[in-house]
């Protein structure tokens, strides 16, 4: 290169830096870079969220307003968006710190509820059933789809022809087992007709559990590891976001749970927070519910389920979206 060839050069690179110091957002083709502009799909899709959103927060926050506010000043006031003087006196109902009388001078409906022994049993019933369901439903659904027997698809196909057969089909007959069994009014008999498999429970793990490569399998029973070992060593390890996404929606059925817990959990020391809730409501010593203190109750009853979904929430929505094994 002669001195001509480098001046030139250099000339060149002194004004392509004074463009780009001049317009920062220059790109390689030397065209300023603009702002995207986003279609009118776009801001529908946004705003049918929003919609969505507002819909699905609005009861947590009417639930809430509700709470705070006093039996009269509901019922004087029933469209208020926020209390004017918000107070936790149905708070202190629900949590069993006031006497009766106390109850009726805060304008509540001098019924109760022991709030802490509900809390307890549902956590009980709901904790058992999810740890026994994803367990026995993995299980199962390793079976289906990791094993070779014959008539497996034909069994699972007879399996999941149960997904069509409404729960209340079934109520009577399981109370009438459980009630041969002598487990009435116990935990275990609210506990077991949901406590072993369900069959959307093995359909939604055996879909993951066929997407593993069956390489693995072989793999490890070459190095001497047996299917309850391949289970529990291989499977298990590699599947954990759905096998915790299907831990925690049972949790969130169980929890929900209501007609079943009614039928078979009468006695007090394991009624579940659901039915009292209802039982609560029923009881009407001054004429009308404690509908502050039932808002309250619910509210509080609702917490866990919340915050079990922040936590896990997107896991949940990865795994239920089939995102299959990288």
């Amino acid at each position: 290169m002669n001195c001509e060839e480098l001046k030139m050069t250099t000339t060149t690179l002194k004004t392509a830096t004074k463009q780009t110091d001049k317009h920062p957002h220059m790109g390689h083709t030397g065209k300023i870079g603009s702002k995207k502009h986003h279609g009118l799909g776009f801001y529908c899709a946004w705003g049918c969220l929003i919609i969505l959103l507002i819909i699905t927060v609005f009861p947590f926050l009417w639930m809430l307003r509700s709470s705070l506010m006093t039996n009269t000043e509901l019922l004087a006031h029933p469209g208020t968006i926020w209390p004017k003087n918000p107070t936790f006196d149905a708070y202190r109902r629900v949590f069993g710190m006031t006497t009766p009388e106390e109850s009726l001078t805060q304008g509540g409906a001098g019924a109760s509820i022991n709030f802490w022994l509900y809390l307890r049993n549902s956590c009980i019933v709901a904790s058992t059933v999810m740890v026994g369901q994803t367990l026995f439903s993995a299980m199962a659904a390793y079976a289906f789809s990791r094993l070779r027997w014959r008539g497996r698809e034909v069994v699972f196909a007879i399996f999941l022809s149960a997904l069509m057969v409404p729960a209340i089909f079934t109520a009577i007959p399981n109370f009438v087992l459980i009630k041969q069994l002598g487990l009435l009014n116990t935990f275990a008999g609210i506990v077991l007709p949901t406590f072993f498999m369900t069959p959307f429970s093995i359909f939604f793990l055996r879909q993951f559990f066929l997407g593993i490569p069956r390489e693995i399998d072989e793999a490890a029973m070459i190095d001497g590891a047996g299917p309850f070992k391949v289970f529990f060593r291989v499977i298990c390890p590699m599947t954990s976001a759905p096998i915790i996404t299907l831990a925690v929606l049972t949790f969130i059925n169980a929890w929900n749970d209501y007609m079943w817990p009614l039928l078979v959990g009468q006695s007090d020391r394991v009624r579940v927070l659901t039915v009292a809730l209802g039982i609560f409501r029923s009881q009407k010593p001054q004429g009308s519910p404690d509908w502050t203190a039932l808002m309250a109750a619910a509210l509080v009853s609702a917490l866990p389920i919340i915050i079990l979904f922040t936590i896990l929430g997107k896991r949940i929505v990865n795994s239920v979206g089939f995102s299959g094994i990288k």
